[in-house]
């Protein structure tokens, strides 16, 4: 993350996204697929690793094999196949976007941090280390089992969640680069998806 100025002063913590264009490898029609949508490829990928459908998909597009494609349903942007989409295309400065992204993994983790329990609290009453244990589950002879969802300790982060209300500060269209209020899900390096 970064930091970016106001005029007046202001500072607003900023995500900074490259997004580098789309190609549009499809383009679905009411007529021949019974819907309206397009579809969107990104990143580079070699012919020894394409499967020989997709390799057939890409050269009806006149376009070198992608590693991510991703179908937009009610797309407003008309393009026809072999063109590309820009930041300068879809997005300006102002405007309330969704990003979907996977969070950080985080391992197997206890009820402390997992759920935020607060422990056993005391040191003293003969408590010895179970200052982060979970407690009582709650079941003895009735009902004889654990009941589903109950907060426990397990694997945490590794989510594919959505984050709404971010707004979008500056766009650098020579560049690719996208500056968006607050944080997006997921590591350095990550792959996420942008949506009005």
């Amino acid at each position: 993350m970064t930091s970016i100025f106001a005029a007046d002063g202001k500072q607003t913590a900023c995500t900074i996204i490259e997004a580098e264009p789309n190609t549009v490898t499809q383009v679905k029609t009411l007529d021949t697929d019974g819907y309206t949508a397009i579809q969107l490829g990104f990143g580079e990928k070699k012919e020894k690793h394409t499967t020989k459908a997709e390799l057939n998909h890409f050269s009806k597009a006149q376009t070198t094999p992608k590693k991510f494609v991703k179908e937009f349903r009610n797309y407003s942007v008309s393009k026809n196949i072999g063109e590309t989409i820009s930041l300068a295309d879809l997005f300006e400065e102002g405007d309330q976007v969704e990003i979907v992204g996977t969070t950080k993994g985080k391992g197997f983790q206890g009820v402390v941090k997992r759920h935020g329990f607060s422990g056993v609290g005391e040191a003293t009453h003969g408590q010895h280390d179970r200052s982060r244990a979970p407690g009582s589950l709650g079941g003895s002879s009735y009902p004889s089992r654990v009941f589903k969802g109950l907060r426990m300790a397990g694997r945490m982060g590794g989510d594919r969640v959505k984050v709404k209300g971010l707004k979008v500060v500056k766009i650098f269209p020579d560049k690719n680069y996208i500056l968006i209020s607050g944080s997006v899900p997921g590591h350095n390096g990550s792959i996420v998806l942008i949506q009005k």
